[in-house]
């Protein structure tokens, strides 16, 4: 992978997350909640799980007997090893994510199922917004402060591209207050969520940028209690590895019956 195309700086990604506090997790229990829901759908029992998060902390008890990986480049999890593969809330972070998922697929078995949570493109938009204008306000440039993250039309082509059948996405969107931006920016940190970016920048921030961003995000993102709104999007990603006992398409021109006939109307050529 060429050095200018990687987004995560991961030795300062590894840092966040060790910054990361318990009490800062709550969007991972929330994500582990809408996994069970999902799980709860299949009408299987998995008895081979793994999970692929950066957080074993939260993870590590949802699926009993799990194997847990990091998620690093190169996962460490055995080919055609596991029944169930969930990438839980590193996705967004991952350098090659197409890479990722196609690594989880080699790690099922046949009609193995693999599930993704990660953030969305939606995510703190309000920040990203406020942040962008109060900067080149103040200095006249732009610099990157939140990683960009997948749209959900665009993410779940992933699966696809991955080699999973019966693509699935779907998201979910939280609002949470906060008393201010500050408030905001000490949760990102208590969550392990700041910028990793390999291309951040390297030197101190000008507080007047700061100052400017909260004020604007204030004015324009504030109840009418004086709180402020934060947008977390999370996206679910759902497939499962290929085996010869699932629906297939038909092939075109294998029909057996007249689409006249199963409507039980009359065929009518059309004009020239």
């Amino acid at each position: 992978m060429n050095a200018q195309n990687i987004l995560t700086d991961i030795p300062a990604l590894i840092r966040n997350r060790h910054r990361s506090s318990a009490d800062g997790l709550f969007l991972h229990h929330a994500a582990l909640d809408e996994i069970d829901d999902r799980l709860s759908l299949v009408n299987r029992t998995f008895t081979k799980p793994a999970i692929v998060t950066g957080f074993p902390q939260v993870w590590a008890n949802s699926q009993p007997d799990a194997v847990i990986a990091p998620d690093d480049e190169t996962l460490k999890l055995d080919q055609t090893a596991h029944d169930l593969v969930v990438h839980a809330m590193a996705l967004h972070w991952a350098n090659d994510p197409v890479g990722q998922i196609i690594q989880a697929r080699r790690a099922l078995v046949p009609d193995g199922l693999f599930l993704s949570v990660s953030f969305g493109g939606q995510t703190l938009h309000e920040l990203r917004a406020c942040l962008a204008q109060a900067e080149a306000q103040v200095t006249g440039g732009l610099s990157p402060r939140i990683a960009p993250m997948a749209e959900l039309r665009d993410i779940g082509g992933l699966l696809q591209r991955a080699g999973l059948a019966l693509p699935v996405a779907d998201s979910v969107t939280l609002k949470t207050e906060y008393a201010d931006m500050w408030h905001l920016m000490r949760d990102l940190r208590a969550m392990g969520e700041t910028n990793a970016m390999t291309s951040r920048l390297r030197r101190l921030t000008r507080r007047a940028v700061f100052d400017t961003a909260a004020r604007l995000y204030q004015d324009n993102f504030a109840t009418d209690t004086g709180r402020i709104i934060a947008t977390f999007e999370l996206i679910f990603l759902a497939g499962w590895a290929p085996a010869d006992s699932q629906p297939k398409p038909l092939r075109p021109g294998s029909a057996q019956q007249r689409l006249a006939d199963a409507l039980a109307t009359d065929e009518k050529p059309l004009g020239d």
